[in-house]
């Protein structure tokens, strides 16, 4: 896990390149690296992982020092390619192993790989980039092309210390209010940025952009399993301990993220059944907030697992301070307050040496987990009872810009469709940023074993009534971890608020919503809104109206981005 940054053409300037990668320093404190020639810069943070020595750091050339590469993320079969690989290997590093891939391979490399990966390797005699982005998009790659070339970088924040302008795109927090859309796996919330869909690559050369699909989803799903249940059960448990055991390949210690639900107990379960060597260590959060707080299935999971448990307190004092700060890592709108209580668990992971966490993120999709899947609707947010948006508070220009997004529907069914959508367009992209920016923030590397695309695409696959049973959601799941898991684990409902969000805003956070309120009166951009329905939207708020924060989450947000 480790960032990247480069600029081609006129515009390439080492010392542009090295405002680029002193702005996503976190991403990579074991070293920062360079390449530059005519007309390409090429840099380099490094998160050490996989062969810790200096030989693997970046940018990485080939033996004939034609290639040169810049890779953020894990290639977790690289042992297994190596074996199939033609090439004089001088470090131990999965770097290097994909590097050789693209060699002898060429763009077909990417439908071998098994892992998180954002990288660009440089064709110094074509004078040709390319760049390509994991199946699901789990490592960023932000990229803006003008008159000076073509820059790109793992986060925002980069582009902007290369001297792009920071100019929000009005259109993309119009959708935003409105209807809660984060974008589409192409856009970013700022003017001109754009990045990368997960799933494609780009090829850039003699100031031409050619970006092509080369994760076909779609075609990979098999809709006619001819298996029984048990042989079902059996191939997932096959797919899911290897998916374990290769993401298990490091260095430097591994961890793991503990909810109390089903998804992180599974993986906690597996990983202590047959990976790991020793009891790893577990982390969580709590709130001391019963009706909240998932603490009670967490301690019965691991009284059963017998795994050491880092429990993590979140205070709302800490969140005045710790809001901004994960808005600066993160460069545009985020979660709430799960996510800066997520962000804790790096933070104290790192303090403990633990470089590598591991979480549940997938299982959800994959196996129809949220409540919507048995509505006819298409609804996206777990949990509330009426819509979460404002969009009376918005002045008439902006809500005129909005437009509902659309979204691919390559299936016939109508969940499958959604679980699809989840994957490809809202769910999955939007945690997978959330959650890089987090973890990356305190210099750790975040793996999700079930987001391996053997485990995703299986499980999509299979008919409904193996995710949705007589109300049950992810049914076959629970009937394979019945007998490994306590049942109060097992069966426990979706719980789909994590924090007193709702609450603090209204009491303890008071202050700091209203603050919010004011700076958007004040600002240069008073006119998105209208400040009077602002205003009573809040007082409605602090009269009980609180089914959902979403919207003042939403506010909040644009006055972090913005002030």
């Amino acid at each position: 896990m480790c960032g990247i940054a480069g600029i081609v053409g006129k515009g390439a300037d080492v010392e542009v390149l090295q405002r680029m990668l002193l702005a996503q320093k976190h991403r990579g404190p074991d070293n920062i690296g360079e390449f530059s020639a005519e007309n390409i810069a090429l840099g380099h943070n490094r998160l050490s992982i996989i062969d810790l020595s200096e030989e693997a750091n970046q940018p990485f050339f080939d033996t004939k020092d034609r290639y040169t590469i810049i890779f953020n993320g894990e290639i977790y079969n690289y042992l297994e390619l190596k074996n199939e690989l033609n090439y004089d290997f001088k470090t131990n590093s999965d770097t290097e192993v994909l590097l050789a891939s693209y060699i002898q391979w060429g763009k077909e490399c990417l439908n071998r790989l098994n892992g998180m990966f954002s990288f660009a390797i440089w064709d110094q005699e074509e004078k040709k980039l390319f760049a390509a982005r994991d199946r699901f998009g789990v490592k960023p790659f932000y990229y803006q092309k003008n008159d000076q070339g073509f820059y790109f970088s793992s986060e925002i924040k980069a582009l902007f210390a290369a001297g792009i302008n920071k100019e929000p795109d009005k259109q993309a927090w119009a959708n935003y209010f409105v209807f809660g859309s984060y974008g589409m796996p192409n856009e970013t919330f700022w003017q001109d940025i754009q990045q990368l869909s997960g799933g494609h690559y780009l090829e850039f050369n003699d100031d031409e952009l050619k970006i092509t699909k080369w994760y076909h989803f779609e075609r990979a799903i098999n809709l006619n399993i001819e298996l029984s249940k048990d042989e079902i059960k059996r191939k997932y448990i096959e797919l899911l301990e290897d998916s374990i055991k290769l993401r298990f390949r490091s260095d430097v210690p591994v961890g793991i993220n503990l909810s109390g639900g089903i998804d992180s107990s599974t993986l906690l379960t597996f990983v202590n059944k047959g990976v790991s060597k020793e009891r790893i260590e577990a982390f969580t959060f709590y709130t001391n907030n019963d009706y909240y707080d998932e603490l009670p299935w967490v301690k019965s999971m691991v009284n059963h697992t017998k795994n050491w448990l880092n429990e993590i307190l979140l205070t709302p004092e800490s969140i005045q301070n710790l809001a901004g700060e994960i808005s600066d890592f993160q460069d545009e709108p985020y979660g709430g307050i799960p996510t800066i209580a997520y962000s804790q668990i790096f933070k104290k992971a790192r303090e403990k040496g633990t470089i590598v966490l591991l979480d549940g993120q997938g299982m959800d999709e994959q196996w129809a987990g949220y409540d919507y899947y048995a509505k006819s609707d298409n609804a996206n947010i777990q949990g509330v009872n009426k819509s979460p948006f404002r969009k009376n508070v918005l002045s008439e220009d902006l809500l005129a810009l909005a437009v509902k997004p659309e979204y691919s529907k390559p299936f016939d069914d109508h969940v499958l469709n959604l679980q699809y959508r989840d994957l490809f367009y809202t769910k999955i992209p939007r945690a997978l940023r959330f959650n890089d920016r987090i973890s990356m923030a305190y210099s750790t590397e975040l793996r999700e074993p079930f987001l391996d695309y053997r485990l995703v695409e299986f499980a999509f696959s299979l008919p409904l009534e193996y995710k949705i049973k007589e109300n049950v959601h992810k049914y076959l799941l629970r009937e394979i971890v019945s007998d490994i898991l306590p049942n109060e684990v097992t069966y426990a409902p979706k719980r789909p608020l994590q924090t007193p969000q709702r609450e603090w805003m209204a009491n303890e956070l008071r202050e700091f919503s209203e603050n919010t309120i004011n700076f958007i009166k004040e600002s240069d951009f008073s006119n998105w809104f209208q400040i009077d329905s602002l205003k009573e939207e809040w007082q409605k708020y602090l009269e009980g109206d609180q089914d959902s924060s979403f919207h003042l989450w939403q506010w909040y947000n644009f006055y972090l981005l913005m002030n």
